[in-house]
């Protein structure tokens, strides 16, 4: 059945206290995306971040970014006064996160919350601590280390805390456990409240789509809690790190500095951490978009020590035998694929061996630095096609900074004008076409130029703020949108 969604994160919602949350806001943007025809709300990851503001470089897999927690729900639970949340800056530019500010403020904020919490405790909060102890016991004893470390990642605290000696966790355990504490009440929060946020989405007919990086951050509880499932020296530091090699758009490849799996060791024992890392997703969203799928076909390896992607070198991923062991666990998986950069023959293979659907980006199409060809006329249906990512340029941005060559052909492939508006006009090339999904950025819905491109890759500080201000989201524009879901079939069927 042919549908739309629309990629719009968390972050980016309007909201008083400097990010967007669970909260109204969210429930407000579910409803403009049922008015709109809208079947699916992507979002990016909602794990906590870390060092660089990425979503992708996450403290933990498992773990929800307390930033998401939603004030005014705090208050409406007595665990905050609003004069409390109003009392603290939370940034100057309504149009940008200001994560600085955002750190010093919340985690006070929710330090005053917590006293608050642990006086009138939920029935259900030792529950679900029992319930999620597999990853959160370990998640809030590495924060807590954490601060005790002065933030300082984990491979430099000391020896006996680095190798996990029992006795030393032992006695980490109780002289933090006021912070422990803290930790495992903030995730308490907010899987309470994403659960409430997404029976409200569910509720509307819209399913949301998340986002799972492949890999993990080396500063993270994943690679500390189970260091034999990475590669990583006697010393658990990395040997090699994962990037891409150099392309056309990067001349010394991307470093991304994660560590990579020990494929080997994850085959042994039946792939349980992936096991455990895909049940998580499952539950968490409807549908999982897998960040660099290629990299279980063959991943780039680099030297830990280099500073480009220059020297790394291909090397053999699990392939098909992750996935069937997945599905022989997990039953038939909701995944969509990222299948974008350098594709080889065998990665081909194991994107159409998998059944899951790949991703098809306008943008790409016209880029004559771009060897692979994703023109609308060479779609098949079994595809998500998008005019963008988050590490793209929004549409206008993109007609501004794009070859004239290019851009040239794009406005004479899909027929752009002024009068329909450029970004209109690239928009209706992906809804026309046959993909059976098809998913825009709130950005380009909004006629919003570079100002709100989320993320530029390899670069540090800038990324991942851009917000829409509180109005800007209106009732005239779903009209809008619908009217082009009715046009190009992509209305959820009880609205046909």
């Amino acid at each position: 059945m042919r549908s739309s969604g629309i990629l719009m994160h968390i972050s980016s919602l309007p909201s008083p206290y400097g990010i967007g949350t669970m909260g109204k806001e969210a429930r407000k943007f579910a409803d403009f995306l049922e008015k709109a025809g809208q079947s699916f709300w992507q979002i990016l990851p909602v794990c906590p971040t870390s060092y660089g503001d990425s979503p992708y470089q996450s403290f933990s897999s498992f773990a929800g970014n307390p930033y998401f927690i939603d004030l005014e729900y705090l208050c409406r639970d007595r665990l905050l006064t609003k004069k409390e949340c109003e009392s603290f800056p939370w940034g100057k530019n309504p149009k940008k996160v200001d994560y600085g500010t955002m750190y010093q403020s919340r985690y006070k904020l929710l330090r005053l919350a917590c006293a608050r919490f642990r006086k009138k405790e939920p029935e259900d909060f030792g529950a679900f601590c029992e319930q999620e102890a597999d990853w959160l016991s370990d998640y809030a004893l590495f924060m807590a280390l954490k601060d005790a470390n002065g933030g300082a990642a984990w491979s430099n605290w000391e020896h006996d805390k680095k190798t996990r000696q029992p006795e030393a966790l032992e006695q980490a355990r109780a002289e933090y456990a006021e912070d422990i504490y803290f930790y495992q009440m903030l995730q308490y929060l907010f899987f309470a409240q994403w659960r409430e946020l997404k029976a409200y989405v569910n509720g509307k007919g819209i399913q949301i789509i998340g986002d799972l990086p492949i890999y993990v951050a080396g500063d993270s509880a994943d690679v500390w809690a189970a260091p034999g499932q990475f590669y990583l020296d006697e010393n658990l530091d990395p040997i090699d790190v994962a990037g891409c090699p150099p392309d056309a758009f990067a001349a010394d490849g991307q470093l991304w500095g994660n560590p990579l799996f020990r494929w080997d060791v994850m085959k042994a024992d039946g792939y349980a951490w992936w096991t455990k890392r895909i049940a998580a997703m499952a539950k968490l969203y409807d549908i999982v978009r897998i960040d660099h799928f290629r990299g279980f076909d063959s991943y780039y390896a680099i030297p830990a020590h280099d500073t480009t992607a220059r020297n790394g070198e291909w090397r053999q991923g699990p392939g098909m035998d992750l996935f069937d062991t997945l599905e022989r666990k997990l039953g038939r998986l909701n995944i969509i694929v990222e299948d974008l950069g350098f594709l080889t023959p065998s990665v081909l293979q194991l994107v159409k061996d998998s059944g899951f659907p790949g991703m098809k980006v306008i943008q790409f199409a016209f880029d004559s630095r771009e060897g692979s060809n994703y023109l609308p006329h060479t779609y098949t249906e079994h595809c998500v096609v998008y005019t963008g990512t988050h590490d793209n340029d929004t549409l206008l941005g993109w007609m501004k900074t794009a070859p004239g060559a290019s851009v040239r052909f794009a406005k004479e492939y899909l027929n752009l004008t002024k009068e329909e508006g450029y970004n209109w006009g690239m928009m209706r090339g992906a809804w026309s076409s046959v993909g059976e999904l098809a998913v825009v950025p709130m950005q380009d819905l909004l006629d919003i130029g570079s100002a709100g491109r989320m993320n530029t890759p390899s670069t540090l500080g800038g990324n991942w703020q851009w917000r829409a201000l509180p109005g800007e989201i209106t009732g005239k524009l779903a009209k809008k949108i619908y009217r082009s879901m009715e046009m190009y079939g992509r209305l959820p069927e009880k609205q046909e």
